[in-house]
């Protein structure tokens, strides 16, 4: 028996034993899960606080505070006088409460509203929708609203209480349609638009410069946004203002526009397609530039109906700036003829050649405008009266090369430069560009001749050729044209010779005193210097050019005129649009003396 309980006893013990070691396991393997899981808690705190707690922080702030933002005043554009040309006015606007569109009848307050406002309704969607439920401020949806707008939203509370009205800042041009092809204008940002500017600070309802300076100096008026501070809840409800960030205004610009020039130019156009500048001869700037059609850049300032487009496409296409397109240069382009003729050496200044009632070049007859001729003539007497048989002969003798290369020396055939969109480079055609064109057909000595005479492929704008004018008033120095009224000169030396310069000016002068230019010979301007072009223009009528200096000894202004399809020449038609202008630029100058 006694064995027996001795057995039991440790059988008894083993298992207390075996018990007790898978206890004892358990309670090792709890407490090392227990240590692993206190650990990493742990580290977690650790990483969050040390290696993440400025950016927690960053977030739990922004769960308390929210910021609505402020958008910034746009800067001023005044003209070369201080005269305001653009600048911001207030009016009333509608805005949205982005969470409007979660409400169960927002679809039909939503129509309900687009009629109050007279927009689509699909518009009035795609901007909430582009904003999202979660966008951080109220969404602008209307600019500008008139007095019945404002008192039916009003009236309407209850259906559409997501709705606010408030001040709003709206661009205004002053001066309506005047200088629109310079100031151009602004409008909203679309969607794709948005969100390739998000990176520059952009938002929604933001607007921007589309066109001329208002595009070109985007980055010098538009501004830095501001925002009010608010303390929000759990609820998303205010609670506070925190503070203030205000916005930064945009630059206010000086440009070099002279406001009552610009305002004759546009008038001395009047309802005739095509352009005027005039140019400050001395540094490029850009005294004035008219185009026509125009437009008013104040229809921006609100929503564009149908019925204002088409209104505006009654009179072609008015947001097409006629300065800085294309045309034949017509004999305006004998500057350049003339140039190549004296500065190659074969045609010197005392150049005597007989003129003819027509040029047989190869089978290709170039008429004289008179079908007569002039007889014996210098350069002086062909620039007075525009010979084509002289000018003919000078390209003919001179070649293509020399005329191709003192014409891009002139700045023909590439962009001035100044600082708009759009601008065309014309062209001055020779041998490989015709060969393109032209299966594989070489330049001719009738490609020169057309060329001399400013036809055949030789295209130029209203800016290139006041260039060229300018280079001759300055004593030889191409001018880049420039609008900012702060911008440095910047000249190119042609390096003629002052025999060249000598020369062509006289020939100038006597166009005005005794040749095609006599519009301009009047006791209201100083003596001035020009030429006039008439230019082929099948199947309508000719084209008509004029450009021109003054006073003729010391240039303080040239003037480019340009009429489309006018049907007269360029002293008849364009002559007397240079003379207004100039008249008015001359006005404040009182005391000048007018006689040579």
């Amino acid at each position: 028996m006694a064995t027996t309980g001795s057995s039991y006893s440790r059988t008894k013990n083993s298992e207390t034993e075996t018990i007790f070691t898978r206890q004892w396991q358990s309670f090792v393997i709890m407490l090392s899960i227990g240590m692993i899981l206190f650990g990493g808690i742990g580290w977690r705190l650790v990483y969050l606080q040390l290696e993440q707690g400025d950016l927690n922080s960053i977030k739990a702030e922004e769960n308390r505070t929210r910021t609505v933002p402020k958008p910034p005043v746009r800067g001023n554009i005044l003209d070369r006088r201080g005269k305001i040309l653009a600048t911001t006015r207030l009016s009333h606007s509608a805005y949205l409460w982005p969470k409007a569109q979660q409400q169960e009848n927002w679809p039909q307050n939503r129509d309900f509203l687009a009629k109050i406002l007279d927009i689509p309704a699909q518009d009035l969607q795609k901007r909430v929708e582009a904003a999202g439920i979660n966008y951080p401020s109220l969404i602008p949806i209307a600019r500008n609203l008139t007095p019945a707008q404002i008192t039916a939203i009003q009236e309407f509370r209850e259906l559409i209480e997501w709705v606010e009205v408030d001040i709003g800042k709206i661009r205004y041009y002053p001066q309506g349609e005047v200088a629109s092809h310079i100031l151009g204008y602004t409008g909203e940002l679309n969607r794709a638009e948005l969100a390739n500017k998000q990176s520059d600070s952009y938002r929604l309802g933001d607007v921007i410069g589309r066109m001329g300076v208002e595009a070109s100096y985007e980055h010098l008026l538009r501004g830095t946004w501001g925002g009010l501070n608010l303390e929000v809840d759990g609820a998303g409800l205010i609670t506070g203002v925190l503070g203030e960030n205000l916005p930064d205004s945009g630059q206010n610009i000086k440009i070099t526009i002279d406001l009552e020039v610009q305002k004759a130019a546009e008038a001395a156009l009047g309802s005739q397609k095509g352009a005027i500048v005039a140019l400050n001869p001395e540094d490029g700037s850009v005294l004035a530039m008219a185009s026509y059609p125009r437009f008013d850049p104040n229809i921006f300032s609100s929503r564009i109906t149908a019925d204002t487009w088409r209104e505006l496409k009654k009179k072609g296409n008015p947001f097409l700036n006629m300065a800085l397109r294309g045309f034949p240069p017509a004999s305006t382009f004998k500057i350049v003829t003339d140039t190549a003729g004296m500065e190659s050496g074969k045609f010197p200044p005392n150049t005597i050649l007989g003129t003819y009632p027509a040029l047989n070049v190869g089978g290709t007859i170039f008429q004289e405008w008179n079908r007569r001729g002039f007889g014996p003539m210098g350069y002086v007497g062909a620039l007075a009266w525009s010979s084509n048989t002289f000018h003919g002969q000078i390209g003919r003798g001179v070649g293509g090369k020399e005329l191709i290369k003192w014409a891009r020396n002139y700045g023909l055939g590439a962009k001035t430069g100044i600082e708009l969109q759009g601008e065309t480079s014309g062209l001055i055609a020779d041998d490989a560009w015709k060969r393109r064109n032209f299966n594989n057909w070489g330049w001719t000595v009738g490609d020169t001749v057309n060329m001399s005479i400013g036809q055949g492929f030789t295209i130029a704008t209203p800016l290139q050729v006041a260039v060229m004018f300018s280079a001759i008033a300055n004593n030889g120095y191409r001018v880049q044209p420039h609008l900012l009224q702060d911008k440095p000169t910047n000249k190119v030396n042609l390096n003629l010779q002052p025999s060249t310069v000598s020369t062509l000016k006289k020939g100038l002068r006597q166009v005005v005193k005794g040749g095609t230019g006599g519009r301009l010979n009047v006791p209201t301007l100083p003596p001035a210097a020009g030429k006039s072009g008439t230019a082929e223009a099948p199947p309508g009528e000719a084209h008509a050019w004029f450009g021109a200096f003054a006073p003729f000894e010391q240039p303080e202004i040239v003037v480019v005129a340009f009429a489309e399809h006018s049907g007269g020449g360029g002293g008849s038609v364009a002559a007397p649009m240079v003379k207004e202008v100039m008249e008015t630029y001359f006005k404040s100058r009182l005391g000048r003396s007018v006689d040579e």
